[in-house]
């Protein structure tokens, strides 16, 4: 089977919309599923899908996206894996285009463009991201590449240990990571996706997220094989002072915590990646890197291209 496509749901009601998408797939039905985990811990409401043979329904007693995620995953038959939110839909041909792509792809995560929407179903901005290959360290700058329009290679999923249940909110961001550090990413440049966005309905709690992606950031860099894969995805300048900032930035959190030993190994690995930027470090680009938080490219031209003013930039992701 090509694809399982996994919906969390804690029963609302566009649920249905999430699984329709699925079902209108022009796609030859024995290589694709769909698991629905329903979290809510009531029954859903009864409707046509439930008894479609391409849906499984499977119940979980309200322990959250993570494990209702990874429940799904766990009796899913696809070499790919998609994780579906159940507010947000599938594009007319999803699977035909990321059919196509792995093919000729060895990639361990492929996705496509995204449309994010408000919680009226209204456009916001597209985001055409434009990352191959090893993107590790763009993604630990803090590029976001949304689970509803990728595809994620099963094996590798259960290699880096699914979704962390610990880091709740930002366990999506933590996943990409995991895998970016294993393996590479690819893409196609059209629209598969459309995700709705906005603090109204949503069952994330962002205070809480922003914590646990500290913690989680943390966790990664203390891999071995981090670094050096942290050196092998820096194709430019910019890029040299990202992963200078990731060090000293943690070296920093560490000492204000007062974990000494893990802050002296962050000064090292900061000093590592200095002395091997070479050239670059004559570059102002790496310096402003060092200095500044990230600002995602992909955000920044898809607000320049809905002409959205500088004082509307925000989202919550």
């Amino acid at each position: 089977m090509f694809c399982s496509t996994i919906i969390p749901t804690v029963g609302r009601e566009h649920v249905n919309r999430a699984v329709q998408s699925v079902l209108d797939q022009q796609f030859d039905p024995e290589q694709f599923e769909i698991i629905v985990v329903n979290d809510s811990g009531n029954p859903l409401p009864e409707q046509p899908w439930h008894h479609s043979p391409l849906v499984t329904i499977i119940h979980t007693q309200k322990r959250e996206r993570c494990m209702a995620r990874n429940s799904g995953a766990s009796i899913a038959k696809g070499r790919y894996l998609h994780f579906l939110d159940d507010d947000d839909w599938m594009m007319p041909h999803f699977l035909t285009h990321f059919e196509k792509l792995a093919r000729h792809s060895t990639a361990v995560w492929l996705y496509g463009a995204t449309q994010l929407v408000d919680r009226d179903d209204q456009p916001i901005i597209q985001l055409h991201h434009g990352l191959k290959g090893n993107c590790f360290v763009q993604v630990m700058a803090g590029e976001w590449i949304p689970l509803q329009s990728s595809l994620i290679e099963a094996e590798t999923f259960f290699k880096v240990g699914g979704f962390n249940p610990h880091i709740p909110g930002s366990e999506d961001i933590d996943l990409l990571r995991r895998v970016a550090l294993k393996g590479e990413l690819d893409s196609v440049d059209v629209l598969v996706s459309q995700l709705e966005m906005g603090l109204s309905g949503s069952t994330t709690d962002y205070d809480w997220s922003a914590l646990m992606a500290r913690w989680a950031r943390e966790s990664i860099l203390n891999e071995p094989e981090t670094f050096n894969r942290l050196q092998t995805s820096a194709n430019a300048s910019e890029w040299h002072g990202r992963i200078l900032r990731l060090y000293l930035t943690s070296m920093v959190w560490n000492l204000k915590n007062r974990r000494l030993l893990t802050a002296v190994s962050r000064f090292n690995y900061a000093s590592a990646a200095f002395f091997m930027s070479g050239k670059a470090l004559l570059s102002s680009k790496l310096w402003q890197a060092v200095k500044s938080q990230y600002e995602s490219p992909t955000f920044l031209k898809g607000f320049e291209a809905a002409n959205v003013p500088v004082g509307r930039r925000e989202l919550n992701i």
